[in-house]
């Protein structure tokens, strides 16, 4: 549970930074559509950084390992599909862009997970 609140935390802070700094260091200096791929990327972290949160305060209350695995999907789908837009936005290179979905699928299955969890134990 605490392990999951620190990378919530640090995540929020990213989240916070990384969305700071593609509205102020990226303007002009890649295109529209980098700068809204940049813009999704944050906005999926910080969604995600809230789900962390909630996985982690359920976790004292659900204790199975369906909780402390979604939370780990929930941070693969951060680093795969924010992660991967965060480095395709500026530069363009394809490859990164092909690494966005596995992300998603990660965020699908915490949240299948969660939702599991929390029909089975609540």
């Amino acid at each position: 549970m605490k392990l999951i609140l620190i990378v919530a935390v640090i995540n929020g802070f990213l989240s916070v930074a990384l969305g700071a700094f593609g509205a102020h260091g990226l303007e002009g200096k890649v295109s529209e559509k980098g700068l809204d791929q940049w813009g999704k990327a944050v906005n999926y972290q910080m969604f995600h950084t809230m789900a962390l949160f909630v996985t982690a305060i359920l976790m004292g209350k659900i204790q199975t390992g369906l909780m402390t695995g979604a939370g780990w999907f929930f941070v693969a789908g951060i680093i795969l599909f924010s992660g991967s837009l965060y480095i395709y936005a500026p530069t363009g290179i394809k490859t990164f862009a092909m690494i966005t979905p596995l992300g998603g699928l990660s965020f699908l299955i915490g949240w299948i997970l969660l939702g599991y969890a929390i029909i089975k134990h609540l």
